[in-house]
């Protein structure tokens, strides 16, 4: 089961192919600082090696400059320096007056680079048994440590989707090191007993519903028994096969998980990834990308063939918008230069996050949300079991953050994991900013001509936010 959740996390959205075609719009150095492997154990001394970018030439005052800090996600740190435009529009527009240094930090354990043990990182529990989101956050307190003696300048932490997460619970759990966290699509609230396991796929489909017409949806929704009845003849496997361009024939029943698997990604990957302009990402998308795969599967009463061929049609929004790729290859994963591995662990041990789906309120086949399943696949897979479904909410506090202050937590209504963020402030020093047009933290993506109000609206907030922290530092 745990196989089926979105690689979250945003990672899912910052892709290969943007970093494949990256033309290094944004130039810094690449640094390395030894850090525990355990930083909770006296037993393990082991050490390595994490990579950070950092860019300085914005400072100019360079003994006083903030530190707007990027809390890596899962995956190769470039990737975010390279997609987290917000960053570097501050410092670059003068107006803002914002002397500052930047600071890219690798998830500093299992991601991109930074292997604990190199080549075996991911050989067994026994070396993946260091990933976790208490350890990368004592990585980022040795970087600051190592860049910033004595807490001498201001720190600000800023980070989307995990890295958002990352971001928010650095500010809460280093206080005396961060002055407050910039915190976009950070599903904090995405654990048990707090957020409702059908929320995300019942948010995922409304995108789909009103992106052109209901109709949409509710294709999808009879797409799954189309595709799964089709599957059970030679006829038709092989108008699946011929329609969707499939790199390797159906030959038999089973055969049609593997695509089942590739859809269910894929409208989430389109979801977070909905921006009003092109961007190159996971894949060339146009601009809305949602809206464009359901114009391409209106209409109502479709036959089982004319639904599989608006189907294909429609995923070739996703999958080959260039018409560049010969064929669709479903078992062969668009986010492999994210850490899908590392990320998996982190979902049976500490990121535990229910997911569900009824078929009824949302578009998707009904799937209940199975605790001892998902346990016994983790166990199948990497040895290990989820300790508790509570973990992380005894950690981080779920609901319970009225102690934290200097965080604004920001989400896109247009954004499925919104359903888990932080939408109520807890206390007057905590700031939400809720975005109706915008997708997975787009407010942390570069400044476009086509952003909505709303989108340029929630980045001033946050540079107000930030120029206010330090006037009151």
């Amino acid at each position: 089961m745990f196989e089926k959740l979105p690689l979250l996390l945003f990672s899912v959205i910052l892709a290969i192919s943007g970093l494949r075609g990256c033309s290094a719009a944004y130039s810094y150095t690449t640094q390395w600082i030894n850090v525990p492997v355990d930083h909770f154990s006296f037993a393990n001394n082991d050490t390595f090696k994490l990579r950070y970018l950092k860019n300085d030439s914005f400072a100019f005052e360079p003994d006083s400059a903030v530190i707007l800090f990027y809390a890596g996600n899962e995956g190769d740190i470039e990737l975010f320096a390279q997609n987290t435009g917000f960053m570097w529009d501050a410092v670059a527009d003068h107006s803002n007056r914002l002397n500052a240094e930047l600071i890219f930090a690798e998830h500093s354990r299992y991601y991109g680079q930074s292997l604990p043990y190199g080549n075996k990182s991911y050989n067994s529990a026994k070396e993946l048994g260091y990933l976790s989101s208490e350890q990368a956050l004592a990585d980022f307190a040795s970087l600051l440590q190592e860049i910033n003696p004595g807490n001498r300048r201001p720190v600000v932490a800023i980070g989307g989707s995990y890295g958002g997460m990352l971001a928010a619970w650095f500010r809460m759990k280093y206080p005396h090191m961060v002055l407050g966290a910039i915190a976009a699509s950070a599903p904090v609230l995405q654990f048990r007993n707090i957020t409702p396991c059908g929320v995300y796929n019942r948010i995922l489909t409304s995108v789909f519903s009103t992106a052109y017409s209901n109709e949409c949806s509710d294709n999808i929704r009879k797409s799954w028994a189309v595709l799964r009845s089709q599957s059970e003849t030679d006829a038709g496997r092989a108008l699946i096969t011929r329609k969707f361009h499939l790199c390797a024939n159906l030959t038999k029943h089973e055969d049609i998980g593997d695509l089942i698997d590739y859809l269910n990604d894929m409208y989430s990957n389109l979801a977070m990834a909905n921006y009003p302009y092109p961007a190159d990402f996971l894949a060339p998308l146009p601009a809305y990308p949602v809206r464009e795969f359901c114009w391409r599967l209106k209409g109502k009463n479709l036959n089982d063939t004319q639904l599989v061929e608006s189907l294909a049609e429609a995923v070739s929004v996703y999958s080959n918008y260039t018409n560049k790729v010969k064929c669709l290859d479903v078992k062969t994963s668009t986010t492999d230069a994210l850490g899908t591995r590392g990320w998996d662990f982190q979902s049976c041990t500490e990121m535990v996050m229910p997911m569900c789906s009824d078929g009824d309120k949302d578009m998707f086949e009904p799937e209940q949300w199975d605790f001892k399943k998902y346990s016994d696949d983790c166990f199948k897979k990497f040895g290990v079991r989820p300790r508790s479904e509570f973990e992380m909410i005894t950690r981080y506090g779920g609901y319970q953050i009225d102690s934290a202050t200097n965080i604004v937590f920001s989400n896109g209504l247009l954004d499925p994991w919104s359903g888990a963020g932080v939408l109520r402030t807890p206390n007057n020093r905590i700031k939400i900013v809720i975005i109706p047009e915008g997708a997975h933290h787009i407010d942390l993506r570069a400044k476009n001509d086509k952003d909505p109000q709303s989108v340029r609206a929630a980045r001033q907030i946050h540079i107000n936010t930030i120029k206010e922290w330090l006037s009151q530092n």
